[in-house]
């Protein structure tokens, strides 16, 4: 099938990348004339495992390609998704801005039926006023569907998630839309969930607001196990074997971050408010995972009595491993604190980096190699779990610290095995 993908940001690339590759011919459009001319040379903004291999394949094969026409890909596409940004506004509400300029641009380039396809996250009813739109500056007598498809793809493993899907959801206001989005799912073999418009938009929101409830969850179970002497990792593994629970986000830590979870969880409250639904039990959520890492930042202060011209060395930038994403990443925060108490910070981040410089005060330095952070450091954090910190010289980083104080706020280390090296080893819960 002809498809297209409008917005060529983490989801619209992933998205349009993964389809082509099913053996669709998919162009990706961007308003960014210079972003194009990269994705056309098989250059990728972004870090997501095995996706720039994916890109280049796909455009050598011509099945991939990139325009800053949004005009060409309404006249040459059968189905048109929608995969701008929705960026959260200061009172929590979604930013509907581009999905509206979106949607008069197709409709104003509508030449005869469409299947216009939000794949964006947004809030319940969004589909309606696409349709609205469409119909309002479109061509008289043309027609045309919105469908929501809402995505599921975690950074770091988007492109398995993509071609692997648990499921796919597939809202509709009518049949006619339904036989080509199955056509254009097929390839993936994925249980196909039909429902109306208004159930899939808010299936996301509820879904990603969920999984911020089981992790901020198990990190109160965490305070719990520190205050009673238990292990929150063999507390997860007794829950999570209870197949009506699951092992998955019971992953004790510094909280949840990202450019998704902060931002559904703060729409999903503001939507049911606008609902007349008093979501009471999110906010709380939110407050709870806000109070994490200064909780985190209380045992480092105990441990070295003041921040003021000590030097910490910090292992992670991205707000999860496996992405070069630093937006709303606790890692971040954790460093601003710091740094504002008089801390002298060395950091590292093996994608990360070049995008936390813009974020990090100016006198902090990003090293290029992990060990540099442990250079006569009073303590050194895990804030982000990347797994080649698990393979690090931890005896070399030992003779490297001025005093060997480890905080692991991602529970990524062995206790034990630190303790043997001589560390002084404090972690999440255990």
């Amino acid at each position: 099938m002809k498809l297209s993908i409008i917005g060529s940001g983490y989801v619209g690339l992933v998205t349009g990348t993964c389809l082509a590759e099913a053996g669709h011919t998919v162009l990706c459009v961007d308003n960014n004339q210079a972003k194009v001319k990269e994705l056309q040379a098989g250059h990728i903004p972004i870090y997501e495992p095995g996706l720039e291999e994916l890109v280049r394949r796909n455009v050598q094969l011509k099945r991939l390609s990139f325009t800053a026409s949004t005009q060409e890909a309404v006249a040459n596409s059968e189905v048109i998704f929608i995969a701008v940004p929705t960026p959260p506004q200061d009172d929590g509400s979604v930013d509907l801005s581009y999905v509206e300029a979106v949607a008069r641009e197709i409709a104003e380039a509508l030449p005869a039926y469409r299947i216009i396809v939000d794949k964006s996250t947004v809030p319940v009813k969004t589909g309606e006023k696409v349709a609205e739109t469409i119909r309002r500056y479109g061509p008289k007598g043309i027609e045309f569907d919105v469908v929501s498809n809402p995505e599921f793809l975690r950074e770091g493993s988007a492109v398995a998630d993509l071609q692997k899907p648990d499921r796919i959801v597939i809202g509709v206001a009518s049949q006619r839309p339904v036989a080509a989005m199955r056509a254009v799912y097929e390839p993936f073999k994925a249980p196909i969930i039909i429902t109306d418009l208004n159930s899939a938009e808010l299936i996301k929101h509820a879904a990603n607001s969920f999984l911020a409830l089981k992790i901020t969850y198990i990190n109160l179970v965490a305070a719990v196990c520190e205050a009673g002497g238990a292990d929150v990792t063999q507390v997860a593994e007794g829950m999570g074997s209870d197949a009506r629970i699951g092992r998955a986000f019971l992953q004790a830590g510094l909280g949840y971050g990202g450019s998704c979870f902060p931002k559904d969880v703060s729409a999903f409250i503001r939507i049911a408010e606008e609902m007349g639904v008093d979501f009471g039990l999110m906010r709380e959520v939110e407050k709870i995972n806000a109070a994490i890492p200064e909780r985190f930042l209380k045992k480092i202060r105990a441990s070295l009595w003041t921040m003021r011209d000590k030097k910490i060395g910090q292992l992670g930038l991205a707000f999860k491993g496996n992405t070069d994403d630093v937006r709303c990443s606790v890692a971040v925060e954790l460093i601003r604190r710091m740094a504002a108490e008089g801390a002298i910070i060395r950091c590292h981040d093996p994608k990360g980096g070049e995008k936390a410089k813009e974020l990090l005060p100016k006198n902090v330095e990003i090293m290029a190699d992990a060990h540099q952070v442990a250079e006569g450091a009073d303590v050194l954090i895990i804030a982000t779990e990347w797994p080649e910190y698990r393979l690090l010289d931890w005896s070399k980083i030992k003779t490297l610290m001025r005093t060997p104080r480890i905080f692991d706020g991602r529970n990524l280390l062995n206790p034990a095995e630190m303790i043997s090296l001589g560390f002084e080893y404090t972690s999440i819960g255990r």
